[in-house]
């Protein structure tokens, strides 16, 4: 936090400054734009135009859509019962998500897109992650807006566009410049390719600037990973954590299961700081994952993804061992090898934005040597440091259950049963991945970030994945969702003020 008096001079002002160009900040400068036609609005983002987006570009750009306010709040209350979430919080985010639907197919009709009653790759209408804590009846389907990749980032971009919302681009939010008595936000210092600059805001600050995926050190103080990798955007490095903490915010939601998006399979190219999706639409079973001992550790395809990796022990939908497991291997032979690619194409950073193109048949994975190949099961584990003996051991194990039509270890689904028999024979390091990080400063429904003493502090708002209000388990299409009220929300409020210095004076 800097003083008013610290800052000798303001480089420029605005109305409302918005940290971050992603699916919050995009949704706050499009209500800012509607709601008040002459004020001034000025996003900054810390990557180029060309890497801009955040998580939203990259997701699986899913979209929630609730007729029934009463049942989601129901099944997200029950989704939340480990960290329960504010019953009036709760409540409205509800009746807010029942009436987003005509705000979504808006946005996309004013870019030319198409809204689409589906998740637009693969035929399901609707992912219902928990059916059995009432999933059916909070979800009336799954939308999104073509095209596929990055539609729904698409469309809103295009909408800010169109409203001639000022970007400054490779511009980094440093810290919040505050009254040191009351820690009234008054402007932020940023970081631009010129040096650093003092921003006036005259009604306030929306920090929308996305989560620590990226930040290997958050990551192990505040999940207890020791090696994990964003999907996501890379520039996601816990720059909101730091800075709303100065300034005095409460947090809360850093340790949620899997941090609710959970924590996925992902493979890594040496060259990228991302992690590529495993492809979990791959046709071809002849494939386990195993731990650090050579050892099988949960089912690995029995269609995790729908549930964000999460699967139900003692009762309670709990996160996967994959994180803590490792270096854990995926083991495959030349029938999965050639059956398609080994990656998703339709999300995450890598196959959506980089310019590196997974091989068909991942021949080129296989030559660059990032994927192990080797013409038995034992010399594969000698490459991959495992024991030949347990690794034998445990594929022998797997195509006997194959050759029975049971996985007795841990019931993966008859239809995934085939063994691993025709060489070679392969082994790629699993690297866990982080889909977003919900944590943040606790914020109101209106996007006010509250203190210590749960008291907002003034003209400071928050919205989207930092500080997100999710608590444990989470949704399919959740989050851009979220991303979509929290940020509306932020604008409206931070809009409905007076400026600071209205009287002419400091503040």
């Amino acid at each position: 936090m800097k003083s008013l008096g610290a800052v000798p001079h303001w480089d420029f002002e605005t109305d409302i400054l918005i940290c971050g160009f992603g699916a919050a900040g995009s949704s706050a400068a499009i209500e800012a734009r509607d709601l008040a036609p002459d004020a001034d609005i000025l996003i900054i983002e810390k990557a180029t135009e060309a890497r801009s987006g955040g998580n939203a570009r990259v997701s699986g750009q899913s979209l929630l859509i609730s007729k029934n306010a009463e049942a989601l709040a129901r099944y997200q209350r029950t989704m939340s019962v480990a960290n329960p979430i504010p019953e009036d919080m709760l409540l409205e985010w509800a009746e807010r998500m029942t009436k987003l639907e005509p705000w979504i197919k808006a946005r996309a009709a004013e870019a030319g897109q198409e809204f689409l009653r589906g998740t637009g790759f693969t035929e399901r209408e609707a992912v219902l992650e928990f059916p059995d804590l009432g999933a059916a009846e909070a979800v009336a389907y799954t939308a999104t807006i073509l095209p596929i990749p990055s539609g729904v980032w698409k469309a809103l971009k295009a909408n800010v566009d169109k409203r001639d919302v000022r970007v400054m681009y490779e511009t980094r939010a440093m810290r919040l410049v505050q009254n040191v008595e009351t820690l009234e936000v008054l402007g932020m210092i940023i970081e631009t390719p010129q040096g650093r600059q003092a921003i006036k805001a005259r009604k306030g600050v929306i920090m929308a600037v996305g989560g620590f995926e990226n930040d290997l050190q958050m990551q192990r103080d505040y999940y207890g990973l020791s090696d994990a990798f964003p999907l996501g955007s890379p520039t996601n490095t816990g720059d909101g954590l730091r800075i709303l903490q100065r300034a005095g915010a409460q947090m809360w939601h850093l340790r949620n299961q899997g941090q609710s998006g959970g924590v996925w399979p992902g493979l890594k190219i040496p060259a990228y700081e991302t992690v590529y999706l495993r492809n979990f639409l791959l046709p071809a079973f002849s494939w386990i994952d195993v731990d650090i001992d050579g050892k099988r550790f949960y089912p690995e395809t029995n269609e995790l993804q729908l549930t964000h990796y999460k699967e139900k022990r003692h009762g309670r939908y709990l996160d996967t061992p994959l994180p803590y497991a490792g270096p854990v291997h995926m083991i495959f032979d030349e029938t999965t090898r050639a059956a398609g690619k080994l990656v998703m194409e339709v999300m995450t950073w890598n196959a959506v934005v980089e310019d590196y193109e997974w091989s068909e048949e991942n021949v080129a994975e296989v030559e660059a040597g990032w994927i192990v190949k080797a013409d038995t099961i034992g010399e594969l584990a000698a490459k991959i440091g495992k024991s030949p003996d347990q690794l034998i051991a445990t594929v022998a194990a797997w195509n006997q259950s194959c050759a029975e039509g049971e996985d007795k270890a841990f019931s993966r689904r008859p239809d995934t049963l085939s063994p691993i028999t025709t060489g070679p024979f392969y082994a790629v390091d699993i690297k866990p991945a982080i889909v977003c990080t919900g944590g943040g400063a606790k914020r109101t429904i209106d996007g006010h970030v509250l203190g210590h003493d749960d008291r907002p502090i003034p003209r400071l708002f928050e919205a989207g994945e930092l500080g997100s209000m999710f608590s444990d388990l989470y949704q399919n299409g959740s989050y851009l969702t979220e991303a979509m009220i929290s940020g509306r929300a932020a604008a409206a409020s931070a809009l409905a003020l007076s400026p600071w210095d209205a009287d002419g004076g400091e503040a």
